[in-house]
């Protein structure tokens, strides 16, 4: 006979609250350090966006990019190598994850 496993909501609210609290602070750092990496280059660039989401452990990182005269692949490139070496030395995201670095593109909303 199995026995019955009881769950309590506050816990689980708890354990939610936790989370997001995390993801929070690990956006926050993320932010911080790409806005740095931003100013190190040269060009005129800024962050438009920034999109964490996790799933089954892996986390998927999008950065969103702009830059005066317009952005190029090869920017996005060397944005995305710098990033990753904070990433791996600064410990931000346990586990493996996905970078993305691209402009906002046409369709999506510049934020202010």
């Amino acid at each position: 006979m199995r026995k019955k496993r009881w769950v309590y909501p506050s816990l689980i609210m708890w354990n939610k609250k936790k989370n997001l609290i995390q993801m929070e602070r690990i956006e926050e750092k993320i932010k911080e350090k790409t806005e740095a990496v931003l100013k190190s280059m040269k060009g005129n660039f800024s962050l438009e966006g920034l999109d964490i989401q996790t799933t089954n452990g892996t986390s998927s990182i999008k950065i969103y990019v702009q830059k005066t005269g317009g952005i190029t692949i090869d920017d996005c490139a060397s944005i995305s190598e710098k990033m990753s070496v904070h990433l791996e030395v600064d410990g931000f995201i346990s586990g493996s994850y996905r970078l993305e670095v691209s402009s906002p593109g046409i369709e999506k909303k510049v934020a202010k």
